[in-house]
């Protein structure tokens, strides 16, 4: 799959994110629901925000795999955090996490702060499009 990254000089140099990505046309569209922070038993696996937030991005990534894509297809994601200026306090290291699944793959982002998730005791979900 072959992305093109759009990043307007206009715009600033982005960090850690595309401002927009053009994918070949005729490609499967994989839609990936919000994944929050749980195991296999839907229990989250830490109150620890960046636990949850490897976990969140783990799940995503568990979709792409089963649908038969890899994380490098996935051109949009949607991360909404209940705090946002903990996800601030902590941003090296959930950037060290997501690096190590996705590498230097920065797809179109947005960071939303939301009052609550599905889960009480979640702080992070991770929504997303993967073109196959």
């Amino acid at each position: 799959m072959n992305f093109k990254f759009i990043n307007p000089q206009s715009l600033g140099t982005p960090r850690g994110y595309s401002n927009g990505v053009v994918a070949e046309p005729g490609a499967r569209l994989l839609f990936i629901a919000g994944q929050i922070g749980w195991n296999e038993q839907q229990k989250l696996v830490s109150s620890d925000f960046v636990e949850q937030f490897d976990r969140a991005l783990t799940n995503v990534i568990t979709v792409v795999t089963e649908a038969g894509g890899k994380p490098e297809q996935i051109a949009r994601l949607v991360i909404y955090v209940t705090d946002k200026k903990e996800y601030q306090r902590q941003t090296r290291e959930v950037g060290e996490r997501y690096r190590a699944h996705m590498g230097k793959h920065f797809p179109a982002m947005v960071l939303v702060e939301v009052k609550s998730l599905l889960d009480d005791n979640a702080k992070v979900e991770i929504e997303g499009i993967a073109v196959l």
